[in-house]
């Protein structure tokens, strides 16, 4: 079993940057991709960014060019850095892990972002 931990997120004015992290626990051989979905108010939960442990990176158009994605292997940790933010960003960012990037098998409690003048 995998246990997962994120910190970082909040209030932002449009524009603004914001940070994500997550720390992996457990089982982590049960690792091979690590990542974020993101849930809107009203909607489903959806793909952000992921990436595996080679570094291979994987985003969604929407956040294209704003939104990067490492992890660092040795510390089982996964961060997100997200710059020009838009009021659309709002949301529950959730982190992932798992052998597959769209049924992962681990989640995380979720973190608060939201982007707003």
């Amino acid at each position: 079993q995998v246990q997962l931990a994120e910190s970082g997120g909040g209030a932002v004015q449009p524009g603004g940057s914001l940070s994500l992290s997550c720390a992996a626990s457990g089982i982590i051989a049960r690792i091979y991709y690590m990542g974020w979905y993101h849930q809107a108010p009203g909607k489903q939960r959806e793909l952000v960014a992921a990436i595996t442990n080679g570094g291979s990176t994987t985003y969604a158009d929407p956040v294209k060019g704003r939104f990067t994605i490492s992890r660092d292997n040795a510390k089982n940790t996964v961060y997100l850095q997200m710059n020009s933010l838009k009021p659309e960003d709002t949301g529950v960012y959730y982190c992932f892990a798992g052998y597959s990037r769209y049924d992962p098998h681990s989640w995380g409690q979720g973190t608060q972002v939201t982007v707003s003048s």
